[in-house]
């Protein structure tokens, strides 16, 4: 016996719970295959999420700015707390990297330029004898990732919606009109699939005899240190170089410290490396006037890209009933509530939600069909 839907969406992390929850909302039958025994085991989970909007490209920048006014004020019953706090984001650079600098300034909205003092000031472990410019985002904002995953999971549940763990894809095809799925908890049937598999989602794919679309999962590394002895960090606003060579952000009391890598990995259980560890470590105390005792704790996670860095929302172009949400390359939570609705009014067959649009936006940008005209191009060549 198969259960049976009107969509499966096969992934449960922010991509997928988002998403479901969208479109359970004009009465669909959906249920949510996740492959873990909870859905943030894998990159929702260990994201270290804050509000940017200079951040990503621009449509990256589109999706996040039209996700604000979601953040500001979700909807009646979606948490119990807020989603976001106030922090900033404050870019530093060294004499070395003052091209680097002002390409990030000329580009950046709602930044401005700070001078030395100022900088100091802020966020005093930094070295005065590196130090050669700032600026800041006042507006970013720390993200409670679990608040908002598990809102939209509430959200689902309370739209008829389900989430069923522990239940990998192990075999998906289409027979006739409608997809079955195999899984250890079961097989299921719907006419349509909901692609949301992150790192996975490639594989999936293949399973399901679409083609892929060429996305890559890459490894980003976070380690959690002691700030100096007696400093209250609090208030301290994140922390990135014009290089994007290390950032660091106030975290319980401690600081959370990433080399910003993004190493081409195979989807799976991503573990830090100490190579990647200590590279951070390097970085931070050529920027600060305090050195790293320990490793308090260390871990990794994999954000999955597409060749042109945009978030893959939409229909297959080559088989029928089967949408892509996929490629959110580390940008996921901070775009989730406007690619969600996107991919709630795509899937519609209705365009792009009108903010998305008014940011200069087009469903071009987030089409599958893209990357495949891409690789065929690339071929050719």
């Amino acid at each position: 016996m198969s259960e049976q839907h009107d969509i499966l969406v096969i992934g449960g992390g922010i991509a997928g719970a988002s998403a479901a929850a969208e479109l359970a909302a004009d009465g669909a039958d959906v249920c949510v295959l996740e492959a873990e025994q909870r859905p943030d085991y894998h990159s929702t989970g260990r994201s270290a999420a804050i509000y940017i909007q200079n951040f990503g490209n621009r449509v990256i920048r589109g999706l996040t700015a039209a996700s604000r006014a979601f953040f500001d004020q979700p909807p009646a019953g979606f948490s119990e707390h807020p989603l976001v706090t106030p922090r900033g984001v404050m870019t530093v650079a060294s004499e070395s990297q003052m091209a680097a600098f002002h390409a990030v300034l000329e580009e950046a909205s709602g930044m401005y330029a700070m001078n030395r003092k100022e900088a100091l000031q802020r966020v005093p472990v930094l070295r005065d004898d590196w130090l050669a410019a700032a600026a800041l985002e006042p507006n970013a904002m720390d993200i409670d990732v679990n608040a908002v995953h598990t809102g939209f999971q509430r959200q689902l549940k309370k739209r008829g919606g389900r989430i069923i763990c522990d239940a990998r894809v192990q075999a998906l095809e289409r027979n006739g009109d409608a997809w079955r799925v195999q899984t250890p908890a079961g097989e299921f049937t719907a006419p349509v699939i909901i692609n949301a598999a992150g790192a996975w989602a490639d594989a999936v794919a293949q399973l399901a005899g679409v083609r892929p679309l060429g996305l890559v999962p890459c490894r980003r590394t976070a380690v959690i240190i002691d700030p100096p002895a007696g400093v209250d960090v609090s208030d301290w606003p994140m922390v990135n170089d014009a290089q994007d060579n290390f950032y660091f952000k106030p975290e319980s009391g401690k600081l959370l410290l990433s080399p910003v890598d993004a190493t081409p990995d195979r989807p799976g259980d991503a573990q830090p490396e100490d190579l990647d560890v200590a590279i951070a470590v390097d970085h931070l105390e050529h920027a600060v006037n305090f050195e790293v005792d320990r490793i308090e704790h260390r871990w990794a996670g994999l954000r999955t890209f597409a060749h042109d860095g945009a978030l893959v929302i939409g229909w297959d172009p080559e088989v029928d009933g089967f949408f892509w949400v996929a490629a959110q390359g580390g940008y996921g939570i901070q775009t989730s509530p406007m690619a969600s609705r996107t991919a709630a009014s795509l899937f519609a067959g209705k365009g792009l939600p009108q903010a998305l649009l008014d940011t200069g936006v087009e469903a071009a940008d987030l089409a599958p069909d893209r990357l495949a005209k891409a690789g065929a191009d690339s071929q050719q060549s």
